[in-house]
């Protein structure tokens, strides 16, 4: 098979040319529709990244904006580690250091660090702001300030500074 292709004006290759068995030809109206084909597929593509963008760009801006929720999960997170810390050294005082193995103390911190885990999913989950789901960048900040109200996050960090300063000054003593 022999490819003619005639981009010339006018013609150098006869239309006759095409009736042959083992000729094919293309010529400027041929290579015409190609490109109109290729606009088209081109501008649809372009409308599909327009929508993708436009919705990667809304996730990005409910994340960002949701940043702000990022030390009151620090916060509470710290806050539940410190009890779990402290039930769980009130627990290894009671029980004796010689009746556990080691074994034995990993499963019992493991099993607190899972328990708090678990029960800060939920709250940490409503925290987050991402996009993927219903809830507003409103809705995930009305969340923060009740969580850091129920949990008096905004008082902690106060609280934690005297019980410093009354340890220092009871060493100093």
């Amino acid at each position: 098979v022999r490819l003619f292709v005639d981009i010339s004006v006018p013609r150098n290759v006869s239309a006759c040319v095409s009736e042959v068995g083992h000729a094919r030809v293309y010529n400027v109206d041929d290579l015409k529709e190609v490109v109109e084909a290729n606009k088209e597929d081109r501008l649809r593509k372009a409308m599909e990244a327009q929508t993708i963008i436009t919705q990667e760009l809304k996730r990005f801006e409910a994340w960002r904006d949701s940043l702000e929720t990022v030390p009151t999960i620090k916060k509470l997170r710290s806050y539940a580690d410190r009890i779990r810390a402290s039930e769980l050294e009130k627990c290894l005082q009671k029980i004796g250091e010689d009746a556990l193995t080691k074994k034995m103390r990993r499963s019992i911190e493991e099993l607190s660090t899972g328990i708090v885990n678990k029960l800060l999913h939920g709250p940490l989950q409503h925290l987050r702001c991402d996009g993927s789901d219903s809830r507003t960048l409103d809705e995930t900040l009305e969340n923060m300030h009740a969580l850091n109200r129920m949990f008096s996050l905004d008082t902690e960090k106060a609280i934690i500074e005297q019980k410093i300063k009354a340890k220092v000054e009871k060493s100093q003593n």
